[in-house]
């Protein structure tokens, strides 16, 4: 496909997003959606922010699971790229705050960039282990819409698929047990540098592969879509709408269908509809839906917007642990320098025997 085509279905693509949901915006009673988040309760709504914020922070242990190993030992590092990364995710689409987390990590401790990818990509890969694990056992305990029904026997069978690969993955790798840099070659084209890169990323995804890491990891996931689900329902009961639990549920697993990839920055106006289909499978109005689920994205927008807004500077504009190591090597020389010199100066100085 030229990249002209892939402009244009890109554009057409958005365009069709935009028309959808300005259809569905006009069905929406605003009003009535204002005044039930005007009228939400302030207690419930921290207790929901503090949810939402603890399930974040709880990913960037994951993140650190598997930073640690590669060279990276500093949790609150991993915590604050974690934080920094999701408060761009919001404003960017795409995910494109994964890859700033990649960026801020690598300048930070000089590690190389592919293995670094490499932490990311497993890190990742636990959120789609986490989401299975929840869609099965919610299908099997709750009645869900047909909508989601559907898909369970796909998530049961997608789920053992998942389970068999990361049980290779563990057995195949059992041996490898050191990272190591692939030394520079010097005039090397274009694709072999490529080619080097992914066999970093390939080499240390293998070596951070370990039964006890992949345990901790599932675990620390159900532990973040459990804060999930609670910002759901605290959001939920601060706006005065009663949603049972499974309405909360399939809301949270249908919203986060399309986890990997954001249609719009913040998945702003996707999320309001997905939602609003969601829980009206369980008699909740339009309106209260609608109601709940704008004020369920102020509380995980707007704090982790500032908070990651507030944080990106310290990785920007922070020098480097390279630069930072070439400043200290070129103030270690000059000092040497200096010291040497100011031998000479003594050594001069001293009288000679005639």
């Amino acid at each position: 496909m030229s990249l002209s085509v892939a402009r244009l279905l890109r554009w057409a693509l958005t365009v069709a997003i935009v028309v959808f949901l300005v259809i569905f915006a006009r069905t929406i009673d605003w009003v009535a959606a204002g005044n039930a988040i005007r009228g939400a309760s302030l207690p419930l709504v921290a207790a929901a922010v503090i949810a939402n914020f603890l399930s974040i922070a709880i990913k960037g242990i994951r993140w650190w699971l598997f930073l640690k190993p590669a060279g990276a030992p500093s949790l609150g590092l991993a915590t604050r790229a974690t934080l920094a990364g999701t408060g761009l995710n919001n404003v960017l689409v795409a995910n494109g705050g994964d890859a700033a987390r990649v960026v801020f990590v690598t300048r930070a401790t000089g590690l190389p960039s592919s293995r670094v990818l490499a932490t990311l990509a497993l890190e990742r890969m636990f959120d789609l282990v986490g989401f299975l694990v929840l869609l099965v056992y919610g299908i099997a305990a709750f009645d869900f819409s047909e909508s989601l029904e559907k898909w369970a026997l796909p998530s049961q069978l997608a789920l053992a698929a998942v389970f068999g690969l990361l049980a290779w993955f563990v057995y195949t790798s059992r041996h490898v047990t050191e990272l190591h840099d692939s030394p520079a070659v010097p005039g090397r084209g274009f694709a072999a540098r490529v080619k080097s890169y992914f066999t970093g990323f390939a080499a240390s995804t293998r070596s951070l592969a370990t039964g006890p890491r992949f345990v901790g990891a599932l675990v620390i996931s159900m532990l973040a879509w459990s804060g999930q689900i609670a910002t759901f329902e605290l959001s939920a009961a601060a706006a005065h709408v009663p949603i049972p639990a499974a309405a909360s549920l399939a809301a949270l697993l249908a919203t986060n269908l399309g986890l990997l990839v954001r249609a719009t920055p913040g998945n702003v106006g996707v999320f309001q509809f997905v939602y609003a289909l969601s829980v009206g499978a369980f008699g909740i109005t339009r309106s209260d839906a609608i109601a709940v689920s704008i004020l369920i994205q102020t509380i995980q927008i707007i704090p982790l917007t500032v908070i990651g807004i507030a944080l990106a500077p310290e990785f920007i504009f922070k020098p480097s642990k390279r630069a930072r190591a070439e400043s200290t090597a070129d103030g270690s020389d000059a000092a040497a320098l200096r010291g040497l010199a100011k031998e000479g100066e003594e050594l001069s100085a001293v009288p000679r025997k005639p």
